[in-house]
């Protein structure tokens, strides 16, 4: 019983450990894939103005269940495909 608990606190705490990210869904014209934009900000080396930063994410989305507009939340996981190494956890906010 004790190697089942602590089998599945290691794979707890390794799920943890992978990078989850916020963004806008930007296209889902794809069947089971969406393009997720993620803008950060980042300061600039040399003269040190902020910038807005974007960069996209093609997110597996098992159940077609994405639009364009939504705001969702994603997941780094294995490669899926030769893009897609990402899938959403969850739709945070519905597009109007």
């Amino acid at each position: 019983m004790a190697d089942t608990t602590e089998q599945i606190e290691i794979n707890s705490i390794d799920r943890s450990a992978r990078k989850v990210r916020e963004g806008l869904v930007v296209s889902d014209k794809m069947d089971k894939t969406v393009v997720v934009a993620v803008e950060r900000l980042k300061r600039h080396p040399l003269y040190g103005r902020v910038q807005r930063v974007t960069k996209k994410f093609k997110a597996h989305d098992e159940a077609n269940e994405c639009k364009q507009g939504d705001r969702v939340r994603i997941m780094e996981t294995r490669p899926i495909s030769k893009d897609k190494c990402w899938r959403v956890l969850e739709i945070v906010e519905r597009a109007r």
